[in-house]
């Protein structure tokens, strides 16, 4: 059995906007850099309104998606990343990157929400 990457983070936000608008933020690969800035990615899926799948180089070696599901009237902004740091790592800074990994992850999705939602609310319509 395939041992658990040291890195492992499920983050998940409501965002009150088309998974298309969500979607179409990731597809650009210059976007990547912006909000990764130490990985390389490689698309293995692209599955259109619903996201992509990346393997990952760079600082960590492994996989990552956005997968944006609808749900109500907007997109529930999912986020996986399995993998592990390069290099030689004590447990304390593996604890350390985690965290960072994952707070990032949720400061990246909360940006998002403020941005694409710009002050509509959870079942108002967007206005056009």
């Amino acid at each position: 059995m395939p041992e658990t990457p040291a890195i492992d983070l499920v983050d998940e936000t409501f965002i009150a906007v088309p998974p298309a608008t969500v979607a179409a933020v990731f597809k650009d690969p210059r976007s990547w850099r912006h909000y990764w800035p130490d990985l390389h990615l490689t698309v293995y899926a692209d599955r259109g309104d619903e996201g992509l799948r990346w393997t990952v180089s760079g600082a960590l070696v492994g996989t990552m998606e956005v997968w944006c599901e609808r749900v109500m009237d907007g997109t529930v902004l999912h986020y996986f990343l399995r993998a592990d740091p390069v290099g030689a790592h004590t447990r304390r800074q593996l604890v350390r990157a985690r965290d960072r990994r994952a707070k990032a992850a949720k400061q990246l999705a909360l940006n998002l929400k403020l941005t694409l939602e710009d002050g509509r609310r959870p079942g108002v319509p967007p206005t056009l």
